[in-house]
């Protein structure tokens, strides 16, 4: 009753709301943030093991960060489910027929790349925009204009795909097969496996463990798992030692889970049964700009545009590429340098002097003095 009458005489005082403090509010959302992330690390449903474990594995000095937050057994069975099974196929040069005439677009792909640019005759270059990764596709429609390029000093120094280009006559270039990299940088002095140009082997490294990859004297390409004396008596003329063949005779490589290679930058050979050659350099590990892609989502692009047989080159921070002298795509790491440098590349010459843009002209070797 008193307290009643003392609330009808008495001013109530207005309760204050207790104020949170700002370590209360950063630990909640630290709490969050780190029950988010242990949600994504370890539901099955999620998967993240199978992003993770391959992405990182690939590369060639980060492995320590798949065991970071998993344990060597579950490394281990991760990567024992992420593979690629090779088709079997033992690559048949006679079905390539070179200067074959497309009669019939397949789809609007094939037809973008088969209308040539007004002033090139020699290449094309086409962007490629996915949900998560961006990068370049090359089209030579001659595959006689594809050489393989290879550093003055090879075993002691690397260079970049750009001056590699400079110094062969190389209207555009990829980077090939790999080399040592013990300190995370690499200067391509080293290749690893056998380097096979103009019929010679120029270079055999015993720890070698993929294919060659190459091109015979009538130009066509030729993926085989011989020694190097047997593939050139085979006819190879050009050729790196990488891997894995993704494409044999129109046939995919079947892929487990991601195929073991993660989400990374990409650097594919191709080529199609009527001869042209293709370049696919996919951009990766640049968050807000492109992620990479798996091995499945390369081989899509590359059957956008009919390749008959592909073969995978040197990928992460390797995947460079060069366009009259200059580096082209964005690398994920070096792009200040004009691209790390490699042990030897891929380049598009122009032989028979077909028409090209005038500013493809590479008369002045000077143009890459600050790599």
């Amino acid at each position: 009753m008193i307290h009643l009458l003392r609330g009808d005489f008495v001013k109530k005082k207005k309760l204050k709301k207790p104020k949170l403090k700002v370590f209360t509010i950063f630990t909640t959302l630290l709490n969050i943030v780190v029950i988010g992330v242990l949600i994504v690390i370890y539901t099955p449903i999620i998967k993240f093991d199978e992003f993770w474990i391959p992405t990182a594995m690939t590369t060639m000095n980060h492995k320590y960060l798949a065991y970071t937050l998993y344990s060597e057994k579950h490394v281990e069975e991760v990567m024992n489910n992420n593979y690629i099974e090779k088709s079997g196929e033992k690559i048949n040069l006679d079905d390539i027929k070179i200067g074959s005439k497309t009669t019939k677009f397949a789809n609007k792909y094939e037809k973008d790349l088969l209308t040539r640019d007004k002033d090139n005759d020699v290449y094309k270059i086409i962007r490629i925009k996915e949900d998560n990764f961006k990068g370049y596709l090359v089209g030579v429609y001659d595959p006689s204009d594809v050489e393989l390029a290879v550093p003055k000093h090879v075993g002691k120094f690397g260079q970049s795909v750009a001056k590699l280009c400079v110094e062969n006559n190389g209207l555009v270039g990829i980077n090939g097969g790999g080399f040592e990299d013990t300190d995370g940088w690499g200067n391509g002095s080293t290749p690893y496996g056998a380097i096979i140009q103009n019929s010679k082997t120029i270079w055999d490294y015993a720890g070698g463990s993929g294919e060659l990859i190459g091109f015979t004297k009538d130009h066509k390409m030729y993926l085989t798992d011989d020694e190097p004396n047997q593939a050139i008596a085979a006819g190879m003329k050009d050729a790196v030692e990488f891997g894995p063949n993704l494409i044999v005779n129109g046939k995919v490589s079947k892929i487990h889970g991601d195929g073991g290679w993660g989400v990374a930058p990409r650097t594919i050979i191709a080529q199609r049964k009527d001869g042209i050659v293709l370049f696919l350099v996919i951009e990766g590990r640049l968050p807000g700009y492109s992620i990479g892609a798996t091995m499945s989502e390369a081989i899509e692009i590359l059957l956008r545009y009919r390749a008959y047989n592909a073969a995978n080159l040197d990928g992460g921070a390797s995947s460079t590429m060069a366009v009259n002298g200059r580096l082209y795509n964005k690398p994920s790491a070096g792009g200040e340098y004009g691209g790390r440098s490699v042990a030897n590349a891929w380049i598009v010459t122009n032989k028979q002097n077909k028409k090209v843009p005038a500013t493809a002209t590479l008369k002045n070797k000077n143009n890459l003095k600050k790599y």
